[in-house]
C-alpha cells in the first residue's frame, strides 16, 4: 500500500483523535522508531512541559517492555510549543540522529504549515525521519508525508501482545482512508497482521522499511 513501506528522512504525523488513546499513540511512536534505528542508535525525544502535566514521565521500564533499550532514549523537554518546534528543527538536521519523536498537545497554532515544511525540509536534507505525535488535536493542513490515527485494539491473536487500529488519514503521493488492525511482537520487534501473522514492517538499512504484508 506504500508502495516500499514507511518512508524514512520524511515528516510523519500520528494523531491520538481521543485523549484516551494518548497512551496507544506514545507505544505505536516507540515502536515505530524501534523498527526504524539501529540497536545502539539512540532515540531522540522531545516534548513539552506540558505533556508531563497531562500524561506524566515516559516510564523506561515500558520502554524496555516494548523491546528497546531505555539508555538509548534522550528525552529533552521544552517550556512551550514554540521551544519545542525551534529544538525540533535543529535536531531534524542532525545527520547521525536515525528517528526524532517530537510531542505535541493540543491545537498547537504554532505549528502551522510553514513549521512542518521546514521540518519535513531538514528531514530531507539530513536522513533523519521526524514522528510528529499529536494528542488532543485535530488534524490542520502540513507538510507531513503521512497522517495517521490510532487507536488501541483488542488483541486478536497471542494473548497480551499490544494491539492498534491505525488508519491512515492523508498521504501525499497517494489514496488514503484504510484501516489495518496491527499488533506489536516485542520479541522480534515487529508489527504483524494478527490474520495472517506476518510482518508489516521489516528491519531495512536502505531508504525504506519494506512491506510484506498486503494492505
Amino acid at each position: 500500500m506504500l508502495e516500499g513501506g514507511f518512508a524514512r528522512a520524511r515528516l510523519h504525523e500520528f494523531f491520538a483523535l481521543d485523549v484516551g488513546d494518548c497512551a496507544s499513540a506514545a507505544g505505536f511512536a516507540t515502536m515505530l522508531a524501534i523498527r526504524a534505528t539501529e540497536t545502539e542508535a539512540p532515540l531522540l525525544w522531545l516534548r513539552c512541559d506540558d505533556a508531563r502535566r497531562r500524561s506524566g514521565d515516559i516510564y523506561a521500564p515500558g520502554v524496555a517492555e516494548l523491546g528497546s533499550d531505555p539508555n538509548r532514549l534522550i528525552l529533552a523537554m521544552a517550556p512551550d510549543a514554540v521551544a519545542l518546534l525551534r529544538g525540533a528543527a535543529d535536531a531534524a538536521r542532525c545527520s547521525g540522529l536515525p528517528v526524532l519523536v517530537v510531542e505535541c498537545w493540543g491545537k498547537c497554532p504554532a505549528l502551522d504549515l510553514t513549521a512542518s515544511r521546514r521540518l519535513a525540509l531538514a528531514a530531507e536534507r539530513s536522513g533523519t525521519t521526524v514522528i510528529m505525535l499529536r494528542a488532543d488535536a485535530k488534524p490542520s493542513p502540513s507538510a507531513a508525508e503521512t497522517r495517521w490515527a490510532v487507536r488501541a485494539a483488542r488483541s486478536a491473536g497471542e494473548a497480551g501482545l499490544p494491539a492498534f487500529e491505525i488508519e491512515l488519514l492523508r498521504r501525499r503521493s497517494g489514496p488514503a482512508g484504510m484501516r489495518w488492525h496491527l499488533e506489536w511482537n516485542r520479541d522480534q520487534s515487529i508489527f504483524r497482521d494478527p490474520a495472517l501473522s506476518g510482518d508489516l514492517v521489516s528491519r531495512s538499512s536502505r531508504g525504506s522499511a519494506a512491506t510484506s504484508a498486503a494492505a
